[in-house]
């Protein structure tokens, strides 16, 4: 839609045409509402808003009104934000060099914004410019475009658990009337399916999303900075955009210890694509990556050690979730080594040697005739970047920082995803890759809010949470109470006669709002995202007791642990509040 509004009585006023473009259109009834508002403002001599193309022009006599004042009137206007970096204008007739066309642009290797890294933040960032009409160039070296969730992290890990998972069942039953009798496994044809799997979403859910993308351009190779704007690609071409997002992503974090690569390892990126079943594994860390694994190899028949350096698995959590956790996989026949540190690794033949420190003090030598995995927590990607010409501020661990709004110490420059210091998940990424471009280009700042945010463990049982557990809350001063419920208390766990684990609310004592959740159960993560909600926008323990829950289902353990903050649910009748 065009429509074209001209005030009376147009003299010979020095005046100023701009071209701005307009995010959160979407109808002619937006284009109409900001023509209708902005020809109230004093100094608007012709406006011509189309909510198709997202773009309004304005012509305004500048002895009442400059360009900025004209934005910020445009953003004041209800949902509307005008799109920073975008505007083009035309004084008294002439055309300025910010009227250059975008392939013309592209041509010099110019572009508005520069993305490098190629996975989950980086698509978000490049669909994000793309809804802005920015030409952009997405770099992405490593791994293939798509990233590490899909290619090597979160579709490969869950395909091959719920196959684990499967096998498990056929030799497992919960009820005595039922005797499973195994199954035959074909692991080669477990790994086909899995990469077949991994192929087909990298292209739906990836490749295909961009390919009718205008403005974006994809490369493979190795950026480097020459200077805030410009960056080199595998030592030849180079590029330059008004902005930068920063989304490398991270990877293994590999230790420095003695004979550890002579001897060879595996990480998910190579351990995932061996179609040939290992004899065994030794797995080197405790965290969700490393127990994730663990499961789900074992459960395929194949015997799992692991090897952590600390008291227990998954350390970030409380005790009573680990003891759960560790009371099933040791019930599977996993071995599991605290307190373990291994110093020094060599090859005696085909077998792998692990010297360790034990834990009263002693050394011990461990024996491993398949493969050793490592699973030692990531690092972020950021060596191959040349970030000391830039003097981009990272963290301890090597993290670029970032503050809420995705920003860096260089004002042109924006990082999401694992290579910064934010929480680690693909959800997240794609969030902050958003974020990034919508900060960058916009006047309206956006920022990533992380209080509520939920997250699964794929174990089995699995481990939920949202908000902050007890411990947590000690440490911010919050007053609060915990209520703990057993599964053994939900009807639907003892109908399922699999009553592992249980639900644990925290909740603000002055307020009675849920702070926070933790999960220990089969399926514990269709739980959470519920609970998040609840974190979020300020339910209250009373709320959630109160509230209708379907009788028999998982879901109802959380009525049950929040009227257990006040009785005891084992005296209670079925359905009772």
């Amino acid at each position: 839609m065009k429509n074209l509004f001209k005030k009376k009585n147009e003299l010979s006023q020095k005046t100023e045409t701009v071209s701005l473009q307009i995010e959160g259109m979407t109808c002619s009834g937006c284009s109409l509402h900001i023509e209708k508002d902005i020809n109230k403002k004093d100094g608007i001599l012709i406006s011509s808003v189309n909510h198709e193309t997202g773009k309004g022009e304005f012509t305004f006599d500048t002895a009442k009104l400059n360009k900025e004042e004209l934005i910020n009137a445009v953003n004041s206007i209800g949902k509307y934000t005008v799109v920073k970096g975008n505007e083009k204008e035309d004084c008294c007739d002439s055309i300025s060099d910010s009227t250059t066309d975008k392939a013309s642009n592209k041509g010099k290797n110019q572009f508005d914004l520069i993305v490098i890294g190629g996975g989950s933040a980086a698509f978000s960032a490049a669909i994000k410019a793309e809804s802005l009409g920015l030409t952009t160039l997405m770099v992405n070296g490593g791994l293939d475009f798509g990233g590490t969730c899909v290619n090597v992290g979160c579709v490969p890990s869950k395909n091959l658990i719920r196959a684990a998972e499967t096998a498990y069942h056929t030799t497992h039953s919960n009820f005595a009337g039922i005797k499973p009798k195994g199954a035959d496994i074909d692991f080669a044809q477990i790994i086909k399916d899995k990469k077949a799997l991994v192929a087909a979403l990298q292209q739906q859910k990836y490749m295909d999303v961009v390919s009718d993308f205008e403005n974006l351009t994809m490369l493979k190779g190795w950026a480097e900075f020459v200077n805030n704007n410009t960056i080199i690609v595998d030592g030849k071409d180079t590029y330059t955009a008004t902005n930068v997002v920063i989304a490398t992503g991270a990877t293994t974090n590999i230790p420095n210890i003695e004979g550890l690569n002579e001897v060879g390892y595996l990480t998910n990126v190579s351990l995932f694509d061996l179609e040939e079943k290992p004899k065994s594994l030794t797995i080197m860390g405790a965290g969700y990556i490393g127990l994730e694994m663990a499961m789900a190899y074992n459960r395929l028949g194949v015997k799992v050690r692991i090897i952590e350096f600390t008291d227990r698995p998954l350390r970030s959590q409380t005790e009573d979730i680990t003891d759960v956790l560790v009371e099933q996989m040791k019930s599977e026949g996993i071995e599991i080594l605290p307190n373990f540190r291994a110093f020094k690794f060599e090859k005696e033949g085909n077998d792998t040697i692990i010297h360790c420190n034990c834990p009263d003090g002693s050394t011990t030598q461990i024996v491993e005739k398949g493969h050793i995995v490592v699973a030692t927590g990531t690092t972020p990607n950021t060596s191959k970047l040349g970030l000391k010409k830039i003097d981009l501020k990272l963290s301890e661990r090597g993290h670029i920082v970032v503050n809420e709004k995705m920003e860096t110490n260089i004002s042109n420059i924006y990082a999401a995803g694992d290579v910064t210091n934010t929480p680690p998940f693909v959800y997240t990424a794609a969030t902050e890759g958003s974020t990034a471009v919508n900060n960058a280009f916009s006047l309206s700042k956006q920022s990533v809010d992380y209080a509520s945010l939920p997250w699964v463990v794929f174990t089995d049982p699995q481990i939920a949470g949202a908000g902050m557990d007890e411990y947590e809350a000690e440490k911010e001063g919050i007053p609060f109470e915990v209520s703990k419920l057993e599964l053994s208390h939900v009807p639907r766990a003892l109908a399922a006669q699999d009553t592992r684990g249980f639900i644990k609310l925290i909740r603000n004592t002055e307020t009675d709002k849920l702070i926070g959740a933790r999960i220990i159960a089969p399926e514990g993560g269709e739980l959470i995202q519920q609970l998040s909600m609840a974190i979020k926008f300020g339910i209250t323990v009373k709320d959630l007791a109160e509230s209708f829950y379907p009788y028999l289902t998982l879901g109802e353990g959380i009525k049950l642990a929040a009227i257990t903050f006040g009785k005891d649910v084992s005296k209670l009748s079925c359905c009772a509040s």
